[in-house]
């Protein structure tokens, strides 16, 4: 019996999503990125968060950051069990968004330009296309979340093999927290992709629309108070927020990108249908 028109669709987008990230990982460009990410992170890791996090070991420097700041400030920063991961979270919620606008810049825009999405539209659908594409690009930055997780995880034994399982659970409430703070990031990025021509000119049109939306809405704030709800609309708006939380209680801010994601995939899908290749 032949599978139902669903079951079908979910297997085609699945086997793009498989298709997307086993090529980023297995061609020339794909490794060549890796090896700049995993040189740019190594970095990261043996400089500001190891550098930051001997300073965070120090009672002195809690005491100083809070006559700064006041008591309460970066409270919940200075109680992670790990101090690595305090860092790490820091960096992670700003860096990774950032990556994220660059590394999914070309989910369609190159395919649109050699004209080979109207070959794919011939054998699967255009959802599959878009979900699949998407998905694919959250796995590739999953993997990437992952493995700078690891080597985090791996710098804090040398120092102190006791913290294993902390740094485990603290790796874990990490990657869950920023990974669904990328899927707003995305799912931008799929639709200025499809409008694009090019990944760089998808790339400069996301770093438009974030600089002249948080323009306007930090304008409207300053001017119309009650509308400042608009300040939720724009990806990221949570991250600062997120700064001075710990473990899974970050995710009390989890629904406003999910809902942000929801919003644009339906939106993009939308405009994605109703385009001409």
């Amino acid at each position: 019996m032949d599978a139902s028109p669903r079951s079908s669709s979910l297997r085609q987008t699945w086997l793009i999503a498989s298709y997307e990230l086993s090529k980023r990982f297995t061609n020339t460009k794909g490794i060549a990125a890796l090896i700049a990410f995993s040189l740019l992170w190594a970095i990261i890791l043996l400089y500001p968060v190891q550098s930051a996090s001997v300073y965070m070991l120090e009672p002195g420097f809690k005491e100083l950051v809070q006559s700064i700041y006041g008591p309460d400030a970066l409270g919940q920063l200075f109680s992670w069990k790990v101090a690595e991961f305090a860092v790490f979270w820091c960096i992670a919620l700003y860096v990774f968004p950032m990556f994220s606008i660059f590394i999914t810049a070309d989910q369609f825009s190159s395919d649109k330009q050699r004209g080979s999405f109207r070959f794919l539209t011939l054998r699967v659908s255009r959802d599959s296309i878009f979900f699949g594409r998407f998905l694919g690009q959250m796995l590739i930055q999953g993997c990437l979340l992952l493995l700078t997780i690891i080597a985090t995880i791996l710098m804090v034994l040398t120092r102190d093999a006791g913290l294993f399982t902390d740094a485990l659970l603290s790796g874990f409430s990490v990657f869950i927290n920023v990974f669904i703070a990328l899927l707003p990031y995305t799912a931008v990025m799929a639709v200025l992709s499809w409008y694009a021509n090019s990944a760089r000119q998808a790339s400069i049109y996301a770093v438009i629309l974030w600089a002249v939306s948080g323009i306007l809405i930090m304008i409207i704030n300053s001017q119309l108070p009650a509308m400042s709800f608009l300040s939720w609309v724009l990806p990221g708006s949570q991250l600062s927020l997120m700064i001075n939380t710990q473990g899974l209680s970050s995710l009390m801010y989890a629904p406003i990108p999910l809902i942000q994601t929801l919003a644009v995939l339906i939106a993009g899908r939308i405009y994605m249908q109703r385009s001409a290749l």
